[in-house]
């Protein structure tokens, strides 16, 4: 397969682009080298499926060279910084996108083995095997409209190594049944090890600074993040939005004055009722749901609480919003947006290079190369 000329897609989105950085910062712009470059790159991604300067070369028939490509990357003045956001304001103002929900997530990158130069790799679970590989986890943020699901900010995530340690060792201990005095005290706190939480409430707030005029109306997260301080937090970044992840079917609530957890709750107190309700897209979706305002204890607060188990499943999810005045059907519709994600992340794997083939070394190998991925994502 070869690279010759951009497309009018790819000449019009960087035309788009440049004006866009213009706008952010007046000297921020492509130099014409810099955009036949990135042009060239964007082409590469698409059609070779990988960021691959070797293949970039062979495929382009010689109009680059391995270390030209090479070198613009790492040396070139470009705005690294400001690409995603000119990209997203360019793709924003195309389709006329004025507000949407924004959705967190996560994923993982295998790497090889040994990756001593791979920026932030660390011993991951295989899901697949069950067993360990070594790779990357982003996080990433991405917003949803009506038209289009883009990514707006990621950062990476690495947990504390000395943490992992104290884990492992505390988890062996506890088996063999040490006193918990007599057991290692966990590392204190590392800021340069921030949990997924921090950075997903700091991808918020750059997110509110970057787009001022975009409308937010829900904020959308798995289990992990349904914590009483994250969704406050999350809410308040955009002045009290609302707020939607999920419990686990354990945790305790206070029912007329007793401690229950959720899952004895729903199954005594309030009995589902077959509701039919609508996702994106049209599709019309059969469910069992029930709900409730409730005191979540490891909240310390009450929370619109619903139990929702789709047609063909035979387990209830719990989903927990900060905002008690909307209706429980206009929170299991909005919750139908982070399943997007997921259809994004296969997208994603399949077609636009950051996978094996992007092994840049270092913090700016990996940041870049995943900018250049994710420009992919914003062309219209």
């Amino acid at each position: 397969m070869l690279i010759s000329q951009p497309t009018t897609t790819i000449k019009d989105f960087i035309d788009q682009l440049n004006h866009s950085l213009s706008v952010i910062k007046p000297n921020a712009r492509l130099t014409p080298i810099q955009a036949k470059w990135l042009s060239f790159c964007l082409m590469g991604i698409l059609m070779l499926n990988g960021i691959n300067w070797a293949k970039f070369e062979r495929a382009g028939l010689g109009q680059y060279k391995m270390a030209a490509l090479s070198w613009m990357f790492h040396h070139a003045k470009i705005s690294w910084d400001y690409l995603l956001i000119a990209s997203v304001r360019s793709l924003l103002k195309y389709y006329g996108i004025t507000g949407g929900s924004l959705v967190l997530d996560e994923v993982d990158r295998e790497r090889s083995k040994r990756t001593t130069h791979i920026y932030k790799a660390h011993k991951q679970r295989h899901k697949s095997s069950g067993g360990y590989v070594n790779g990357q986890c982003i996080v990433l943020l991405l917003l949803v409209s009506d038209k289009v699901t883009c990514p707006v900010g990621f950062c990476f995530y690495q947990p504390n190594p000395e943490v992992s340690t104290w884990e492992k060792e505390e988890k062996r201990l506890k088996k063999q049944k040490i006193p918990k005095k007599e057991r290692p005290k966990k590392p204190i706190k590392n800021s340069a090890y921030p949990s997924k939480l921090e950075i997903s409430l700091k991808l918020l707030e750059s997110f509110r600074d970057q787009y001022p005029n975009m409308k937010i109306h829900t904020v959308l997260a798995d289990a992990l993040y349904g914590t009483g301080s994250f969704m406050d937090h999350a809410s308040s970044i955009f002045s009290g939005t609302q707020v939607i992840s999920q419990l686990r079917s354990n945790q305790v609530i206070n029912s007329r004055g007793k401690a229950v957890n959720l899952k004895q709750y729903f199954s005594h107190h309030n009995q589902g009722v077959a509701q039919k309700f609508t996702v994106r897209g049209g599709k019309i979706q059969e469910g069992t749901v029930s709900s409730a305002r409730l005191t979540v204890k490891a909240h310390q607060k009450k929370r619109f609480v619903i139990a929702l188990k789709y047609e063909g499943e035979d387990n209830y999810r719990y989903l927990v919003a900060t905002d008690m005045t909307w209706r429980t059907l206009d929170i299991i519709q909005a919750y139908t947006f982070r399943w997007l994600v997921e259809v994004f992340f296969e997208d994603w794997k399949l077609y636009e290079g950051w996978g094996r083939e992007a092994k840049q070394q270092g913090e700016e190998g990996s940041s870049r190369s995943l900018i250049l991925s994710l420009l992919c994502q914003s062309l219209p």
